[in-house]
């Protein structure tokens, strides 16, 4: 319930049920020429009335009268023609803020949202606006990364509930900090990696590439430092850490390039008190180079580094922070901007390092480079970024392109996002990220109903998120009481045998036997020019069900590269050697295709072109070795008393590709018999006073001592609000109970058997037939036959 003043709870308690209400549209206050209103939300199940839950999503819909004022009539203000100076605060598309109360207490929010459409009749004195809630800014185009991560290693790279966190991301609303920089624009700074960690290893940003074993690591809302973090509970062998790592979504070049990497951590959480991120570079051959920065807050220090496969590394230590890290515990934000620009060939890093600590406090130490003759970095592309944790983190970025170290404010991300999300432990593995479709708003709905969840928008505008093991334990206490004696003012019960369901199963998509294969191979036809410090953009044809690929390795003379990759020369002939560390390659699925973007950093002209004089850009598609096998998780209980007391009633849930984990199948099936084993008592729409504090999902306790004798909590799944001017409004609720009325007993009773007992023996005795006929002569009189002397029909 939403909290409430105390002249609103007296209010209340004393029965007042006068509304008062302030509407404003575009920041307009019209609550004056307000004629009526009404808000309406409710849970968009498919589930039976009867089971004791309910899933799916919510959007709240809010129905506006409104009249004109200072001697115009309303169409002449707010019709679509009307001037632009008033027309606009009723235009689709406008904000609008409804908030109600009672008694003259402080006004509760009951809607906000945008107008979808006005209808203005001319002559009268009335304009009709409807909207919608914060739903509406989720009528994007719905779209999910499909890593191949998962199939190569066979183990999950997201949840359910990362991609409602990703459809929630792409619309603007956010639970944690965005990615710095998610636009690309020539020139300007770019987010290469962004790992949320909100229940999986998927990004839009980047791909995931190495993925921790199940067993060392778990999920978790509590502790983390914005809403959800991965918390590592086993070291693998010979490990500091968990370990996971993401191809970056552009490999950009060093020499040239600037790069700030960071994350969250609780230091409070976790198997240890160590953390590190590491920038992979890609030299030619088989050497590789290291940028790293990591926090030991045992020791209680900051270690930037550069280091090399081929030459000796270099690190520089900052202590000077040791107290507050080993002091306290609990959330902090570290990272490290690595300076990499240079004139030539090679380059001394030059790397700066940045906290910020729980109570607030920032570090922040000075521009370093590296010591000559330690650290330096070659010609090389950045293949990898790579956590290594033993404590819980969250929000992993790498960003490319920012003129220096974030300040203070800029760090904390102050100001750039406000958190108007919160979600739910995270359910549902995926080893593949199911395609979507549609809005973001209908693949999130679709998500809820698959795993049993709900989504809505509450009258603040905050998004919420919960999972079916909301309905695992019965809720024993009320948020709120009505009673038919003074709040409720009709009250009907219903139950019914076919509602109840105590054979429940769960399809699941079994992936866990199928790998990944090569797709189509696609060789570019042409060698192409890419023009001194200019880019290039090449798009190639790209099947719907192939998974995604991260950028192509920029190929050299010394290995051969497997998988997409590329080569540049600078001339355009065969024979010209490679050039290392020159182009940028940035890769994006658009509606069919993939786009490939080669950004030139020399003032060279360089050209795609193998040694042979070939083109040289070749894109390797990836896709599922086959087809995953669709099993059934069943939840049953062979001769239970709900089977003995109602029989067999089966639910098949709906084969869903969001279900590709048995032990979540399981979980579900279970879930689905719990809720669904004894029906539970439908109460349908209760009328009641008002009361602006109910919310979806409150738990009420419906009160009938003289009627049905009923005391029993149920769930609000619905409420519809109607006002009119003179401040008389109405409220109606739609509950669902929270449990049913226990096993029954039939106490007293013997119940009547499904067939009927054999009718009396009607066949004819000896003595009956002696009696009838005394004498052999008076039978044969009769001329009967034995079949009806036996049965004595009369003869």
């Amino acid at each position: 319930m939403q909290p409430a003043d105390d002249t609103t709870k007296a209010a209340l308690a004393a029965g007042e049920r006068t509304a008062t209400h302030t509407t404003r549209l575009g920041g307009r206050d019209v609550s004056a020429q307000v004629q009526s209103w009404q808000v309406e939300r409710s849970y968009a199940t498919d589930l039976p009335e009867a089971m004791r839950a309910f899933a799916g999503s919510s959007a709240a819909q809010f129905q506006l009268q409104l009249s004109g004022t200072g001697g115009k009539s309303s169409p002449e203000l707010y019709s679509p023609w009307a001037q632009r100076a008033s027309g606009d605060a009723a235009r689709p598309g406008q904000s609008v803020v409804h908030e109600a109360g009672v008694g003259g207490g402080g006004a509760l929010p009951a809607f906000r949202g945008t107008l979808r459409n006005r209808s203005a009749a001319s002559g009268s004195d009335t304009v009709e606006l409807s909207a919608l809630d914060g739903a509406e800014r989720l009528r994007g185009p719905a779209q999910l990364p499909r890593p191949y991560t998962g199939l190569w290693w066979r183990r999950p790279v997201a949840t359910a509930t990362w991609c409602v966190d990703e459809l929630l991301r792409q619309a603007g609303i956010h639970s944690s900090p965005p990615p710095r920089a998610p636009e690309f624009q020539p020139d300007q700074p770019l987010s290469l990696v962004h790992a949320t960690l909100h229940g999986g290893f998927a990004t839009p940003y980047g791909m995931p590439e190495d993925l921790p074993d199940p067993r060392h690591y778990t999920w978790t809302r509590a502790g983390a430092p914005h809403e959800m973090a991965l918390v590592p509970r086993g070291t693998p062998p010979g490990g500091k850490g968990v370990m996971m790592s993401w191809f970056p979504r552009s490999r950009v070049t060093c020499p040239g390039s600037k790069l700030f990497a960071e994350v969250w951590v609780n230091t409070a959480l976790g198997t240890g008190d160590t953390a590190r991120i590491e920038l992979e570079l890609n030299r030619s051959g088989t050497a590789t180079g290291t940028l790293f920065v990591e926090v030991d807050f045992v020791a209680g220090t900051v270690t930037v580094g550069s280091e090399s496969s081929a030459t000796q590394g270099g690190t520089w230590v900052w202590s000077q922070w040791g107290a507050a890290m080993k002091a306290q515990r609990g959330v902090w934000h570290f990272g490290a901007f690595f300076d990499l620009t240079a004139s030539g060939s090679t380059v001394q890093p030059v790397v700066h390092p940045r906290l910020t600590a729980p109570d607030g406090t920032h570090f922040a130490g000075t521009a370093t480079p590296m010591t000559p003759g330690f650290g330096q970095q070659v010609s090389s592309e950045l293949r990898k970024v790579r956590l290594v944790t033993s404590m819980a983190a969250e929000g992993l970025q790498v960003t490319a392109g920012l003129p220096g170290i974030p300040t203070a404010e800029e760090f904390a991300h102050t100001g750039t996002w406000t958190k108007t999300a919160t979600l739910d432990e995270p359910i549902l593995p995926l080893m593949v990220i199911p395609k979507v479709s549609g809005s973001q708003w209908e693949a999130i709905t679709q998500i809820a109903k698959a795993s049993l969840s709900t989504a809505e928008i509450d009258e603040r505008g905050m998004f919420r998120w919960r999972n079916f093991t909301r309905f695992a334990t019965v809720p024993t206490s009320p948020d709120l009481t009505l009673t038919t004696v003074r709040d409720i003012a009709s009250l009907t019960l219903t139950e019914e045998i076919d509602a109840c369901r105590n054979y429940c199963v769960q399809p699941v998509k079994d992936w866990s036997a199928v790998g990944i294969v090569e797709g189509a191979v696609v060789n570019d036809t042409e060698i192409r020019e890419i023009p001194p410090y200019g880019s290039l953009t090449v798009s190639y044809t790209f099947a719907e069900e192939e998974l995604d690929i991260g950028p192509p390795d920029t190929d050299d003379d010394s290995v051969h590269t497997y998988g997409s990759s590329f080569r540049v020369a600078p001339y355009f002939a065969g024979g010209a050697f490679a050039i290392k560390g020159a182009v940028d390659a940035l890769i994006r699925r658009e509606e069919g295709y993939v786009v490939l973007r080669l950004t030139n950093r020399t003032p060279l002209r360089l050209y795609t072109i193998t040694k042979d004089g070939k083109p040289s850009v070749r894109i390797v598609s990836l896709k599922p070795s086959r087809e995953p096998v669709e099993r059934q998780s069943v939840s049953y209980r062979p001769g239970s008393a709900s089977e003995r007391f109602y029989g067999r009633q089966e639910f098949y849930a709906e084969a869903d590709e969001w279900i590709q984990d048995s032990r979540a199948a399981q979980q579900l099936a279970n879930a689905m018999r719990a809720a669904g084993e004894y029906p539970v008592p439908v109460m349908g729409d209760v009328q009641v006073l008002y009361d602006p504090r109910v919310q979806l999902g409150d738990v009420v306790r419906i009160q009938d001592p003289g009627g049905a004798v009923l005391d029993t909590l149920a769930w609000v799944v619905g409420i519809s609000t109607t006002a009119g001017g003179d401040g008389g409004v109405q409220q109606t609720l739609s509950l669902r109970g929270t449990r049913s009325n226990g096993v029954p007993t039939d106490t007293g009773l013997t119940p009547d058997g499904p067939v009927a007992p054999p009718p009396p023996d009607l066949f004819a005795t000896y003595a009956s037939v002696k009696t009838a006929y005394p004498t052999l002569a008076a039978l044969l009189a009769a001329r009967g036959t034995w079949r009806e002397v036996k049965e004595n029909t009369g003869v």
